[in-house]
């Protein structure tokens, strides 16, 4: 009778925990249909386009036609025949996924070989694969910096750099954008660790390049390392598309971490941090990131190398890229486009109203172009734009209809 009436009674807990445990979750699908509908209200709710198409210069979305100027496939090889045959050849031997983790049976030969192969090209010691940029820049920063150091962070980096500096629980510091006069007082603060100062190569959104000459410069008078993320730098800048490091001249011995990635320039996914013998294997025993993760199936990295000697190969395509990019800036300002300073396929066109950033590129869609509204929280509050990226994919046509677009979209 006794255990009889201890079933009953944990039954009848089990059912209470289960309607208080429903009232906690009819509670918070509430506050999220709230917080939602605030998001649409401020003009800042995120939807994704379905796209139906390779990507290229032209992409399909939900049937139609749109010339794409929001792709960071900036030397058009995302969907280039030799990486795609490539690709494919090598997933009839490796297979379609890789199975474990780089430190367990996932690190195959390839992806050895790509990684010795990235080394070289960026002039570095070695050079370590990661699954995303995301994670390669968490993962650095969270293995070289913790509780005694500081890490020290351009305003306007990639949101992956920031969550690093947060995640690591270093002292974090954040300098207004490219201001060396704050960054050389934020170096001067006592610290009884280390020092990491933190930066884009080239900013994703404004596509200004980094002051890199003047960070090192500071970082090497106050002793601090210095992380560049050459994301949308590799594969573009410098005359082998070796990125920032290969165009400022700077080595190995100069102390720059790099990280970059594989997805934009050079058309395919991934990431991978460069640098000395010591860095890199201090990374493979501690970076969380890079231990935990499965790695990039091999038949990505067999199409990475291949795209990897046509960036070395083809300076044509950063060539036709650079005229693109000088065209458009000659359109734009005989019609006044109020354009960020920028020299890279990065073109930021400010807008300023969330609102009206959306009405333009609504425009722009209806007359067949993809051009996406970027709006805070990603860029700062009154400074909603039109990021237009260029790619050596791209036409004279395709940026003449931009710009007559444009013309009648402001």
């Amino acid at each position: 009778m006794q255990e009889l009436c201890c079933r009953r009674q944990n039954r009848r807990i089990m059912y209470d925990m289960s309607i208080f445990t429903r009232q906690i979750y009819n509670s918070l699908m509430k506050d999220l249909n709230v917080l939602l509908q605030r998001r649409k209200n401020e003009h800042r709710y995120r939807q994704r386009d379905v796209v139906q198409s390779a990507q290229g210069a032209e992409i399909v979305v939900d049937g139609k036609t749109f010339i794409n100027f929001s792709s960071n496939d900036y030397l058009g090889l995302a969907n280039d025949p030799a990486i795609v045959e490539a690709l494919t050849t090598s997933a009839k031997y490796y297979g379609v996924g890789s199975g474990a983790a780089h430190l367990i049976t996932g690190h195959s030969s390839v992806h050895h070989d790509l990684e010795q192969a990235l080394a070289e090209h960026v002039g570095r010691s070695r050079a370590l694969l990661f699954s995303t940029g995301y994670m390669a820049n968490i993962g650095v920063i969270t293995a070289l910096c913790g509780r005694d150091d500081m890490v020290i962070e351009d305003r306007l980096n990639h949101a992956s750099l920031i969550d690093g500096g947060l995640y690591s629980g270093a002292n974090f510091k954040r300098y207004a954008h490219s201001d060396m006069d704050t960054l050389q007082r934020m170096l001067q603060s006592e610290v009884s660790g280390n020092r990491l100062v933190v930066t884009d190569g080239v900013f994703s959104m404004d596509g200004d390049i980094a002051r890199l000459n003047e960070i090192m410069a500071l970082a090497n008078k106050y002793d601090a390392d210095v992380l560049v993320d050459d994301a949308h730098g590799i594969g573009v800048l410098g005359q082998s598309g070796g990125g920032i490091c290969e165009t400022l001249f700077l080595q190995e011995d100069d102390k720059p971490i790099l990280m970059a990635t594989l997805g934009k320039a050079f058309g395919v996914f991934g990431a991978f941090v460069a640098g000395s013998e010591q860095l890199i294997e201090w990374l493979i025993q501690q970076s969380r990131t890079y231990v935990y993760t499965t790695s990039m199936p091999s038949a990505l990295a067999a199409a990475s190398l291949v795209s990897l000697k046509i960036i070395q190969t083809q300076p044509q395509r950063r060539e036709k890229l650079q005229d693109l990019i000088t065209l458009f800036q000659q359109g734009a300002t005989r019609l006044g486009l109020n354009l960020l300073p920028s020299q890279t396929a990065i073109q930021a066109l400010i807008i300023g109203d969330e609102a009206r950033a959306l009405n333009v590129s609504e425009s722009l869609r209806s007359n067949g172009l993809m051009v996406k509204a970027i709006r805070p929280p990603t860029v700062p509050y009154g400074s909603s734009r039109l990021r237009i990226t260029l790619s050596a994919a791209h036409e004279k046509h395709h940026v003449d209809k931009l710009l007559n677009a444009l013309e009648r979209s402001l």
